[in-house]
């Protein structure tokens, strides 16, 4: 399986050291975010030398996505063994799909290892960044109005970091309980309550079992429904872990093939091919099979394209809306009252609590970051259409300034582990054009919107582009999120690296 072990530093240099340069300069990194990408980044510059960098992170914690979500049963949708660094694997998982506890402990312990903790400055947020031509340095400035200067700058700041609010009449007069399920409140005693949950995408699907088991009565609120398929889930037995610890390549081994089967399923995303036909008709009869309510069912087969929205893995979600103390309401929430939810039928439900589950402001990518490029343009100006960038990674006019898990990155398919290693080759490659004689590495705006195109062209004739209201779509209709084939593809482009399409300054 392709992927991003450390490469060796000498062989780095040698590729790119301009004939007689002198020997590489030493640059200042400054990483934001302290999630999966900006980890990984960081510990991949340490092993090929960068070792002057810092991480901000605006939490008091590592951890990412993975430290915001802290709801009953969080979970992940990609296996363990492929949820993990390449050159990080754990052979101790316990589960095959990890829980939430169990990956912010990866992610702790790789900061461990690694001697990361001095360099990562919590409770830190970056709130504006401004690039300086004369200097070719960044300028990062904090929350408290601190100042950080850096040669270079990696944004890790993730898609699913900010969560988003529905626009509901009322909301704000709700009398109850009232969270979003990013923000759990775990003070709240859910016991014997009736509670409303907006939202029933990849947390509600998760979560809403366990509260069911709570509740007197539970309300799942849905805009839509969603494409579902079982949840292979399972503990790892004793002897299964002490086989990946004690058979050389058997953890490596297991990961090329759950990494061979995930990445096989990326054709049932492809419009209108035999596959996706083939997968649709494997989630409708897994839906049948635990819904035999046929007015229940009617709600929760979809009417677009397996994919158009997040495909959903669960094994006991479906069941759960079959609880006689669990109501599914399809019809559209109009306002919120001080103690009751009222649909567009005029029902009002009566309710203790709401929770949120509307998921993130997922197409504003780096927001609310203020980002000044060269000649003063801001970044929000630039991507006023739309956020998207050079192989997911660098804009124009935005030099020494990389994205990870950038635009028309996201999968659903695979495990973005991977795709953020394929960006930290690409990363690497061009700071070792920085520290051998470069001054700026900056993009081509012809090169990226050649790129860009060919992206856009290639979402057409996704399952992304049907007509569903997803998390991957601006409200315009631009696809912003997902990347549009096998991951394969996205690794050899972004392994190829063309200076032809970057503008190198050595001034």
């Amino acid at each position: 399986m392709p992927g991003t072990r450390l490469i060796d530093r000498r062989i780095l240099e040698r590729i790119e050291r301009r004939p007689g340069a002198d020997e590489p300069r030493e640059l200042t990194v400054g990483i934001v975010g302290a999630g999966f990408g900006g980890i990984g980044m960081a510990i991949q510059l340490l092993g090929h030398g960068v070792d002057d960098l810092t991480i901000f992170e605006k939490a008091d914690e590592v951890g990412g996505v993975w430290r915001d979500n802290t709801y009953p049963d969080a979970g992940c949708d990609v296996p363990s063994h492929l949820y993990s660094y390449s050159f990080e694997r754990r052979a101790d998982w316990t589960r095959r799909f990890p829980k939430q506890p169990e990956i912010l402990e990866y992610v702790r312990s790789c900061v461990r290892k690694y001697r990361l903790e001095d360099r990562i400055r919590l409770g830190t947020e970056i709130v504006a960044a401004e690039w300086d031509a004369d200097r070719a340095r960044w300028t990062l400035t904090t929350s408290g109005g601190a100042t950080h200067d850096f040669d270079v700058v990696v944004w890790g700041l993730g898609q699913l970091n900010r969560p988003k609010w529905p626009e509901i009449d009322g909301l704000d007069t709700f009398g109850g309980t009232i969270f979003h399920s990013a923000r759990w409140n775990h003070d709240h005693d859910l016991t014997g309550e009736r509670i409303a949950v907006i939202g029933n995408g990849a947390s509600a699907v998760q979560f809403v079992p366990p509260v069911a088991e709570k509740a007197a009565r539970l309300y799942q609120f849905q805009r839509s429904p969603n494409w579902f398929l079982p949840k292979p889930d399972a503990p790892f037995t004793t002897t299964d872990i002490r086989r990946f610890e004690r058979i050389p390549g058997l953890d490596r081994l297991y990961r090329t093939r759950l990494y061979a089967s995930f990445e096989s399923k990326w054709i049932a995303l492809k419009s209108g091919s035999k596959v996706a036909d083939v997968a649709r008709e494997l989630s409708t009869a897994h839906i049948t099979k635990h819904v035999p309510d046929p007015e229940l069912r009617a709600k929760l087969i979809p009417d677009f394209p397996v994919g158009c929205k997040r495909i959903l893995i669960s094994d006991n979600y479906l069941q759960t809306l079959c609880r006689d103390d669990v109501e599914v309401v399809d019809d559209p929430i109009v306002r919120v009252e001080p103690d009751a939810v009222v649909t567009a039928d005029g029902t009002r439900r009566e309710v203790d609590t709401i929770i949120v589950a509307t998921g993130f402001a997922t197409t504003d990518f780096l927001a609310p970051v203020e980002i000044s490029g060269a000649h003063g343009r801001k970044l929000e100006d630039v991507w006023a259409d739309g956020a998207r960038a050079y192989e997911g990674i660098a804009v124009p006019g935005f030099p020494n300034s990389f994205i990870l898990y950038g635009p028309n990155t996201n999968l659903n398919h695979n495990s973005i582990i991977f795709m953020l290693e394929a960006q930290y080759r690409w990363i690497l490659r061009a700071i070792g054009v920085l520290r051998n004689g470069a001054r700026t590495v900056d993009v081509r705006a012809g090169a990226a919107r050649r790129y860009d195109e060919r992206i856009q062209q290639g979402l057409q004739q996704t399952a992304f582009a049907a007509d569903c209201h997803s998390w991957y779509k601006t409200s315009s209709g631009r696809i912003t999120n997902n990347w549009p084939g096998p991951t394969l593809r996205y690794w050899f482009d972004t392994r190829r690296f063309r200076r032809s399409d970057l503008i190198i300054d050595h001034t």
